[in-house]
C-alpha cells in the first residue's frame, strides 16, 4: 500500500500502483498539511478517489503533537475527507496523535469504514473505534520496550485486526535505527501473535483476510 500524505504524493502513489504489480495507493491530505486544504484540493482528491488504483482515502486525521497546521484547519480538513470517503464509498486511513477527545468525537459520526492506522491512542479513541467497527492497524511500536498497551492487542476484535510497518518510520525491534521496510511486517505480526497467544500462521491469515475485506477486490487479487 503506497500512502499519499499530500495531493502530490497521492498522484505519485497512483503512478507507482499503475506501474508495479501488487501495489495499491491511497490518496489524502495528512493533518500536517491541513492548512493547505481548499475547495480546489477537495475537487482534486475527489478525482483521485475515482481511480481503481486508489483503494482508500488517507492518510488524514488529527495530529496535536506537532501542530504543523492549526487545529481548526485539521478538524475542517478531516471532516471534509470523512465526507469524501463516504461519497466515494472507500475506507479512510486515519492518523491520530495526541488528539484523543476531538478524534473520538469525530469518529462517532463517521460514515465511511475507518482504519485507525499505527494505533497508539488512549481509551477514548479505542472505544470510539470499537463502537463504529473500525479496523485497528498495529505497527512496529508494539515491539518497543516503551509499548504499554498490550490490552489493546488482545481486546481488538479478531475481524478488525491489521498489521503494518508505517515504512520508512517505526522500524520494529530488532531493526530499530534502520529504514523501515514492508518486509518487516512479519516481525510486527509475530509480536501480535505472541501478545494474543496465537500462531503466526493464524495471525497472518486473519490480518490478510481483514485487509482484503477492508480494501476490496484489488487487494483480494494481490494478497
Amino acid at each position: 500500500m503506497v500512502i499519499g500524505a499530500t495531493l502530490e504524493e497521492s498522484e505519485r502513489a497512483v503512478a507507482l500502483a499503475r506501474a508495479r504489480p501488487g501495489l495499491s495507493a491511497t490518496a489524502g491530505v495528512h493533518p500536517h498539511e491541513a492548512r493547505h486544504w481548499s475547495a480546489a484540493a477537495a475537487a482534486r482528491l475527489r478525482d483521485l478517489l475515482i481511480l481503481p488504483e486508489v483503494v482508500a482515502l488517507g492518510e488524514t486525521g488529527l495530529d496535536y503533537h506537532y501542530d504543523h497546521s492549526p487545529r481548526d484547519a485539521q478538524r475542517q480538513a478531516f471532516a471534509a475527507q470523512l465526507a469524501l470517503a463516504a461519497e466515494a464509498r472507500k475506507p479512510i486511513v486515519v492518523h491520530a496523535r495526541e488528539a484523543d477527545d476531538d478524534m473520538a468525537a469525530m469518529l462517532r459520526d463517521a460514515a465511511p469504514v475507518v482504519m485507525l492506522h499505527s494505533f497508539s491512542s488512549g481509551p477514548a479513541v479505542f472505544e470510539a473505534g470499537l463502537a463504529i467497527a473500525a479496523y485497528l492497524s498495529f505497527s512496529g511500536m508494539i515491539t518497543f520496550k516503551t509499548w504499554t498497551m498490550s490490552d489493546r492487542l488482545t481486546a481488538c476484535p479478531p475481524d478488525r485486526l491489521l498489521v503494518e510497518t508505517d515504512g520508512p518510520y517505526l522500524a520494529p525491534v530488532p531493526h530499530r535505527g534502520k529504514r523501515n521496510e514492508p518486509a518487516f511486517v512479519r516481525t510486527v505480526a509475530e509480536a501480535l501473535a505472541r501478545a494474543r497467544g496465537e500462531s503466526i500462521e493464524s495471525i497472518g491469515q486473519r490480518t490478510t483476510d481483514n485487509a482484503r475485506r477492508l480494501f476490496g477486490a484489488r487487494l483480494a487479487t494481490t494478497l
